[in-house]
């Protein structure tokens, strides 16, 4: 099944608002084994409307609309499926009954635009929304499908979940498409690339390998779809073998790469803390980034200047005098300063030239120094990175949260 998702609203064109809703989308019919293979956004007119809608009928199976189903003149979503397929627009009494349901009062005392939420095209049929007044609309049309629903994102997400999905899966009973990913570190997408050219050949008809690169890792997503997904398995575990010797982490869909770190961090039961130089907090905003941090994060310290690490991590002055703040001793005293305050477990500090400016011959933009810390004492590391200040701080704060869940692991 090929799939199109469309949003609907001036607010997404504007910019005004992020369109969580084609992510949450394409997820769900990604696990379900739909290819979605067309994202679009139009304005809140009918003429945007259909004019999209007669543009990519014949490109997809199914259809799946977001937004203008709300109850003042300017939503006219309804109106516009209404002419799109011919039909006109007419009271439904099951919107009735639910939306007289929803308020525990009749239909005509309820005032003119809430009324108006019961009227939908004719030949659709209603999707319940019990945490709105906008119901989904299900179409039929050639064969095709067409879902439209609200473009609040918990009325979306809830009617997708309880309607939509349990009626794709009796219409398109062929549905299969299935997905590996793995997240590699420390090695840069075209490099990664190059190691790969003859596994990429090897690849039969059906079976694709995507790179998704980010400033600190690539994620690798292997899709099969049709009869080469029974083959998924067979080719993830080649790709594995060419990967032997690179770090890598295996992800399921709904898991990240970093939601797995810190549930091996939950799973120590042991409490961290972090001094941050160059990363400038971003170690601390990934250590709290998924709910239930409390549990082993104590707090951090952003030692951007050398007199906060001298009065607040007693670094000592003459070390980074003699050695300079980007140093081995420096990240020493970071990790265990900050260890002593906070009566962590483990620690971790960073320091380093993030750059673009700052860098020497001797400590070029991109060195970075990582310590860490714990009750057997410190260790520290140099890593030299990149000439890019944005991918300096992404690598050194992922390398550090990764030295200390390593730590963290080992008692």
């Amino acid at each position: 099944m090929k799939s199109i998702v469309i949003t609907i609203g001036d607010e997404i064109l504007l910019g005004q608002i992020a369109d969580s809703n084609s992510c949450f989308m394409a997820q769900q019919l990604t696990r379900l084994g739909a290819e979605t293979v067309e994202m679009r956004s139009v304005a809140d007119t009918q003429e945007a409307i259909i004019s999209c809608l007669q543009d990519v009928w014949n490109k997809a199976d199914a259809f799946f609309i977001t937004g203008g189903l709300g109850p003042t003149k300017d939503d006219v979503t309804k109106q516009a499926l209404a002419d799109f397929f011919s039909t006109t627009l007419e009271r439904n009494a099951t919107a009735t009954g639910w939306l007289q349901d929803l308020f525990a009062q009749p239909l005509s005392s309820l005032n003119a635009y809430n009324q108006m939420q019961a009227v939908l095209p004719r030949n659709c049929i209603p999707l319940y929304n019990p945490k709105g007044t906008a119901c989904g609309m299900w179409f039929e049309k050639d064969g095709k499908v067409l879902v439209s629903m609200p473009g609040v994102p918990f009325e979306m997400e809830t009617i997708f979940t309880r309607e939509v999905l349990p009626r794709l899966k009796k219409t398109f009973t062929d549905l299969n498409l299935t997905y590996r990913l793995l997240t590699v570190h420390d090695i840069t997408e075209s490099d990664l690339a190059l190691r790969l050219v003859a596994f990429e050949q090897s690849l039969p008809s059906g079976l694709k390998l995507a790179y998704l690169p980010s400033v600190n890792l690539v994620r690798l997503r292997l899709t099969a779809t049709g009869a080469a997904a029974e083959q998924a398995d067979v080719y993830f575990a080649q790709l594995q073998q060419v990967l032997q010797g690179l770090h890598y982490v295996l992800e399921s869909g709904e898991t990240k790469d970093l939601q797995t770190l810190l549930d091996e961090l939950r799973q120590t039961g042991k409490t961290v803390a972090c001094a941050e130089s160059c990363t400038g907090g971003m170690i601390a905003h990934l250590l709290t980034s998924e709910p239930g941090a409390s549990t082993y994060f104590l707090g951090g310290v952003i030692a951007y200047a050398n007199i906060v690490k001298e009065q607040v991590l007693g670094v000592q002055s003459e070390d980074l005098q003699q050695y300079g703040a980007v140093s081995e001793p420096v990240a020493l005293q970071m990790a265990q300063g900050v260890r002593r305050l906070t009566g962590a477990d483990y620690t971790v500090a960073t320091t380093g030239v993030a750059g673009p400016d700052g860098g020497s011959e001797e400590k070029p933009v991109g060195t970075v120094w990582i310590a860490w810390a714990g009750p057997d004492g410190a260790t520290a590391q140099k890593f030299t990175f990149s000439r890019t200040r944005e991918r300096n701080i992404g690598r050194a704060a992922d390398k550090a949260l990764r030295l200390l869940v390593e730590a963290a692991k080992k008692k």
